[in-house]
């Protein structure tokens, strides 16, 4: 039977308003949004006082590692971590082992969360240089969208033939969202460092290799092309100052071009790699302080529509390697929100405009059905946090399979109290509520003419 609650003395963060108030969830929808709500039988009360309620986080892009990774990461791991985090839904990427490019690889995938996933879910086809007909027929009512590596050397995703590029913009059937950085570029660099250090490059060289013009020259035929086929495009995990010229600060409802960015871009600078090494490597490199603050402006004037995490766990083991055997990626999801609200304290970013980039855009950018706004009729997947308890990242409170964090150590000045996905209370006061897991993201979009 489906819970019944009611959250009371809260206050809600929504729609850019920031207001007293008490939500009731039945069936798992939010029934109704009030002052004063009474308690009704059979109804379990959360007393909210002093706490904030924002629409749970959607993140766009995660690596849960299933299948065929499964000692770095599952979707049954990392989506208990997710919720610990306040992410109530998330897109995952086509990577895996075997990569999701088939309709039955990704029917698989989708059966596999429907069985023991905690957070609602979607997963992007991947595009190759040789499925074309398969991405045509990706179903934008059921499917989050196309993923296409522009310049990866991740598995053997990487679309690197021209005339393929120009029919995926032309025909894909919904939005296209890139990873973009130029392959040769990139390979000119490494060689130039390996010609000066041999194998034992260190790891300071990360965002020389993998460099700022790498991810422009990539980002900038993603948007020619797009504007060329009319195409719905989406640039993921943004991270240079000079992508920033080729986005436009207008109403993200006015938009067919659109930009994500990663907490780890927002929250850490080439500095950081001296005292965190390959814990922090990730593809694209995090680069400059100046970079790294053009960021946060564009997050905060438009052009950067949604906030993200590019979750992407590897074992300690792993990333110990040297320079050009250790994998890229860093476990984020399980503190997100905590990472964004320790920018919320530092005056960086308004808690309105986070739970903005972090749910509303993301929901309309995806056109996601009745998610990602605290409204009446709408799923309840909800969070509440402490603005004013702190939370030491410690081993102990790690979720993820890997079983660490960039953050171990360090104290954020806020916690995630309680989780609520599809109108279940899933996570709260540190503990894993376990029970019916998640929903498939369903989305209404009016099918793009060929």
């Amino acid at each position: 039977m489906p819970e019944r609650i009611l959250i009371t003395n809260a206050t809600i963060v929504n729609e850019n308003q920031v207001f007293e108030g008490d939500v009731r969830i039945e069936g798992g929808r939010i029934a109704a949004i009030g002052t004063s709500l009474s308690g009704q039988p059979g109804e379990q009360t959360i007393d909210a006082t002093g706490l904030h309620l924002l629409p749970g986080l959607i993140d766009d892009q995660v690596h849960f590692r299933e299948p065929g990774l499964t000692h770095k990461g599952d979707i049954a791991s990392e989506s208990r971590a997710a919720v610990a985090g306040g992410v109530t839904s998330f897109m995952e990427m086509p990577n895996t082992k075997p990569p999701a490019v088939t309709h039955e690889q990704l029917e698989a995938k989708y059966q596999r969360a429907a069985a023991v996933s905690l957070a609602n879910y979607s997963f992007y086809f991947g595009a190759t240089n040789d499925n074309l007909e398969s991405v045509r027929r990706a179903d934008p009512a059921t499917v989050c969208g196309i993923k296409v590596f522009m310049g990866s050397s991740t598995g053997n995703m990487l679309v690197d033939n021209r005339e393929t590029l120009d029919r995926i913009f032309a025909e894909a059937p919904m939005l296209v969202a890139t990873h973009c950085e130029d392959t040769p570029t990139i390979e000119a660099n490494a060689e130039a460092f390996r010609q000066k250090y041999g194998e034992a490059v260190p790891i300071s060289a990360h965002p020389k290799i993998r460099s700022a013009e790498a991810c422009y020259t990539s980002s900038a035929m993603a948007v020619e092309l797009a504007r060329r086929h009319g195409a719905r495009l989406h640039i993921l995990h943004i991270s240079t100052a000079a992508e920033l010229a080729l986005f436009s600060s207008a109403p993200l409802s006015e938009k067919h071009i659109t930009a994500e960015a990663c907490v780890h871009h927002l929250y850490f600078n080439s500095r950081d790699y001296d005292v965190l090494g390959t814990r922090i490597m990730c593809n694209p490199a995090i680069k400059s302080e100046a970079d790294q603050l053009a960021v946060l402006q564009a997050v905060r004037d438009g052009r950067i529509d949604v906030i993200a995490t590019d979750h992407a766990p590897h074992t300690l083991e792993e990333k110990a390697r040297p320079y050009f055997q250790a994998p890229s990626g860093v476990p984020l999801v399980q503190h997100s929100l905590q990472i964004l609200l320790e920018h919320y304290h530092n005056g960086l970013l308004p808690l309105e405009l986070i739970v903005t980039k972090t749910s509303h855009a993301v929901a309309d950018l995806f056109e996601i059905r009745e998610r990602g706004y605290i409204r009446e009729g709408y799923w309840a997947d909800l969070v509440l946090v402490n603005l004013n308890r702190p939370q030491t990242v410690a081993k102990e409170n790690i979720l993820y399979k890997c079983g660490w964090s960039p953050f171990e150590g360090h104290t954020f000045p806020s916690s995630v109290v309680a989780t609520v996905v599809s109108g279940r209370l899933v996570f709260r006061e540190g503990n894993i509520i376990e029970g019916t897991p998640g929903k498939r993201l369903l989305f209404d979009r009016v099918p793009r003419n060929k």
